[in-house]
């Protein structure tokens, strides 16, 4: 019989991907107007350990009302800065050590899956029907896309938030050396 984690095995589970975790991940949030995309864009980010939310332009905040009741009170768990430009928003976030990589479907984007993300990143997302402004993708240091082969042409920007986490996360686990982590009876093992 399958056992669901609970409590403290959960806990342990989570723990062991913790310790995995070595490397920074941010967002930057370009004129995200949406709060129920924010507030689930929040709880996304609470969920991959995201250590800081730029939020440029008209970003709405975390703490707005409708933003906040989609969080579920995760935005508790995250930092984030308001900037007024995207530019400022990038300096900022270039300032604190991350690489910034724009997640659009753009001309010279290549698969998020083909970009090096087992480092500090800063991924930035734009409005939910202009996508990133023109500004902020000259800007970025390279731009990532999620491959998509059904016959929907783009994403939500709160879900393609939570893939482009995923796939960093993803990837720095795969260069993780295997220490730190747990084996089935959560006893450490590395």
């Amino acid at each position: 019989m399958i056992h669901q984690l609970r409590g403290t095995e959960l806990k342990r589970l989570h723990r062991t991907w913790r310790r995995r975790s070595d490397s920074r991940l941010a967002l930057l949030l370009d004129d995200v107007g949406n709060p129920y995309n924010v507030g689930s864009i929040t709880r996304s980010a609470a969920a991959f350990g995201v250590d800081h939310v730029y939020l440029s332009g008209s970003s709405v905040s975390p703490r707005a009302p409708k933003a906040a009741k989609t969080a579920l009170g995760t935005e508790r768990y995250l930092r984030w800065s308001e900037h007024p430009t995207i530019t400022d928003a990038i300096a900022a976030a270039r300032g604190d050590g991350y690489r910034v990589v724009g997640v659009e479907l753009a001309d010279p984007a290549v698969p998020l899956a083909d970009l090096d993300l087992a480092a500090d990143v800063c991924l930035v997302l734009g409005h939910e029907e202009r996508g990133i402004s023109a500004t902020g993708l000259t800007e970025c240091d390279t731009i990532g896309y999620v491959p998509l082969i059904g016959r929907v042409g783009s994403l939500n920007v709160a879900t393609a938030a939570a893939i482009a986490c995923y796939e960093v996360r993803r990837q720095g686990w795969a260069a993780d050396d295997g220490h730190g982590y747990a084996d089935e009876e959560g006893d450490d093992v590395g």
